[in-house]
Parts: structure tokens; sequence; C-alpha cells
């Protein structure tokens, strides 16, 4: 099969979350650990940091490895969602998995994924773990799918596990409180392997407190114990506590002696984490005249940071082009956007994408008024045709928006 064949059988034959949604969530590690029994236990092989979280895995996830790149070492990076090409989820110190590893890898394991009746996410965890083996990988860096106690990453035992933050998102997967989501997250902590937790609350905190106590764990409330962080080019608000969740782990890494990073190292790595590492979609700047910036963040607690955000921007006009799944509780997202701004309703390409119609009545509700566009794009090329150079534009309300922008 060609990479494309390769990918669209991936894509059509197995359950993707990214394009599904409920019906390709596996409750089990079975498969994942019959996977890996079949590669020879790749895993066992790496060395690894194992990032969960609510928001902020990707970012914290790229500056990590952006850090430990500028330290010289070869750097794994296991992420996910991709936003144009499934190979941006495997990469070795910026550098995509090639189209043909992709092509040989499923060849030669398709009748065990068949058998077995692997999902998307499986294979690929596994494709990764093998991949990083076999290029002998210094260091690498793990992003949990969604969750953490059930997630297929969840088979490692890392140097250190990092939580960056809990909030209200894949509720029908992870619970409906803060302390059910803290308790699935924080199931990616190990017996004696140290935790740094992002950001926390009071009944969160506990949950971790409980878990590292059980697991005989150091713990480290990264928002607490660091205080300066150094300048980046990843430019978000909410890269603040990012920084510091990165800046407290290499603490941890350092401690342990195996790896060498000095103050330069982390200065040089959150400067160049977009040229190190390929990171895209976090508070990007497309354009300035009018400036039109995109950004990944599509839940509560991202978004609110995001808007928040464009209110310290100054424009005369605001432009927002939006567009969500269809999983989305709109009821909590809405209210937090700005009455005043012209919107472009649109329905990301993917079957979990919401109906743009369906988007445009529910925001009349919260008096967020817009017109209806067939296409991502469409509604981007009128809000760029609408805006004059002093307005902004934002691009957003899912990462499936913001893909087919860039």
């Amino acid at each position: 099969m060609t990479y494309q064949e390769t990918t669209n059988w991936l894509f059509n034959q197995l359950p993707v979350y990214q394009l599904q949604g409920a019906s390709a969530y596996k409750e089990d590690l079975t498969n994942t650990l019959l996977l890996v029994a079949h590669l020879n236990h790749p895993e066992k092989d790496l060395k690894c940091i194992h990032v969960a979280g609510t928001n902020g895995k990707g970012s914290t996830s790229h500056l990590l490895a952006s850090v430990l790149q500028e330290a010289g070492y070869t750097v794994g990076l296991y992420t996910s969602p991709h936003l144009k090409d499934f190979r941006e989820r495997i990469k070795i110190n910026g550098k995509e998995i090639s189209e043909e590893y992709v092509c040989e890898f499923v060849a030669k394991n398709k009748s065990f994924f068949e058998a077995n009746a692997l999902s998307f996410f499986e294979m690929t965890v596994g494709l990764a773990f093998e991949y990083f083996a076999k290029e002998k990988t210094d260091i690498n860096i793990i992003e949990v799918g969604m969750g953490g106690r059930l997630d297929s990453t969840n088979i490692i035992t890392p140097l250190v596990s990092v939580i960056t933050n809990i909030g209200l998102d894949h509720t029908q997967f992870l619970g409906t409180t803060l302390k059910s989501i803290a308790t699935e997250k924080a199931g990616i902590i190990k017996e004696n392997t140290p935790v740094v937790i992002g950001e926390y609350t009071p009944e969160t905190k506990e949950v971790f407190l409980t878990k590292a106590t059980q697991t005989n764990s150091d713990i480290y409330f990264a928002s607490d114990l660091i205080e300066d962080t150094y300048p980046s080019d990843l430019l978000g608000d909410y890269q603040i506590q990012n920084k510091k969740t990165v800046q407290q782990t290499i603490e941890v890494i350092r401690n342990q002696n195996e790896f060498k990073i000095s103050e330069e190292n982390c200065k040089n790595g959150f400067l160049k984490v977009i040229k190190n590492t390929g990171l895209q979609g976090r508070w990007q700047q497309l354009q300035e005249h009018p400036k039109v910036i995109c950004d990944t963040a599509h839940n509560t607690h991202g978004l609110k940071i995001v808007l928040n955000q464009i209110k310290k921007e100054e424009f005369a006009a605001l432009h927002i082009v939006l567009g969500v799944v269809n999983d989305k509780d709109l009821n909590e997202i809405l209210p937090l956007f700005p009455k005043k701004a012209n919107y472009y309703f649109c329905k990301p390409a993917i079957p979990r994408g919401l109906d743009a119609e369906i988007l445009q009545q529910k925001a009349k509700e919260f008096q967020l008024n817009g017109k209806v566009y067939n296409s991502v794009s469409n509604a981007y090329q009128e809000a760029l045709k609408n805006a004059s150079k002093n307005d902004f534009i934002y691009i957003g309300g899912s990462t499936f928006v913001v893909a087919e922008v860039l």
C-alpha cells in the first residue's frame, strides 16, 4: 500500500477517536499489552517522560522536547491529535517519522491488527514505541491520548510523570467532577516515580497527594515552586503555567543525574520550541493587518484564557471563525464568547463536526450572531474579505478548525 492507502486504512478500518468520538474509546489496556508483546516489548528499551492533563499536554511535551534537544539529546516525541499529517504524532528531534516506516510497520503487522481488532490509537502507540526503540532515542516525551489510567500509553514506566491540569473535558469517559477526572489522570503515577503537577484545585490536590502516598512517589506542585519563567516563542497566556511545569520537570530530571541540562539549554529550548519541534496552532499568528490568530483551545478551561487574551488586543472590530465537534457542551463554552463580534459559523470536515446551522442556532441563544458557511475555508476567506486592516480575526473552537486553516 502507498502511504495514502496506509493512512486511509488506519483511519477507516478501525475506530479513531479523533474522527468518531465515543465509539472509538476502549476502557482497557489488554489490547495494548497484547500488541507490545507481539512487538517484543519496545517500551522496555525506552526512557520516558509521561505527560497527562486536560489542557497544555501538547505545549508542555513540545517544550520539554525542545529543552532536551538543546541539551544535545536524541528526543522522541509522541503527541496527538495531528493537525495536517498523521506523521506529526511521531517525531525524533522535530523530524517526522518517514512515510516508508509507517507503511512497513502496518504491512508487517496488519494481520495481527485485524485478528485482534486493535484501535487506531493502540496501533499508533505501538508504532511510536517500536520506532523510538529502533532509532535508539536517548529520551522520549510520551503524551497521553485521553485520561491516563486506561490510556494506551500507560504501559510505560517513566523517569517522571507530569500532569498539567484538570478541567471538565471528555466527561462521558472520565467522569463529571474534577475529582473523578483527576483520579483518571493520576492513573499515570507509578511506584517510586516522581510526579510533577502543573495546576491544581483543593479537590484535585487531595487526589494527587493520596495517589503519590500510595505509590511512594515524590510529588512537586510546579505552580508553588517556580516563580520566574524563561521567555518563549509560544506566546499564549496559558503558556505561563506550562513553562512552570516544564521547568519543574527539568529540575526533577536533573536531580536524577542521568541527563545534563544547563540553564542555557533551558533558555534556548524555550525560545526555539517551534523551530525545534514544529509545534503549530498555539496562539499562532497567521498574518498582520488584519491580525489573524488561530488557537486549538477547545474546552472551558482553555477557551477562558484565550478569550481573555483577545480582550487585551487592540482592534477596531472582532471577527470570529468558529466551529466545534458534536460532543462539545455548548452551554458551557458559548457564554465565554464576546457578544460584540462578527461570527462565521462552520463545520470542521470530520464525521464528529457539529453542523454549522445547529451551532448558529445555539449561539443565538447567547446573543452571538453571524452567518453560516459551508466550509472552514469559506468562513475564513469571508472574514478576511470583511475585516479592515485594524481588525482582529480569531479562528478556533476546535483543533480541526485550526487544522483546516493551516
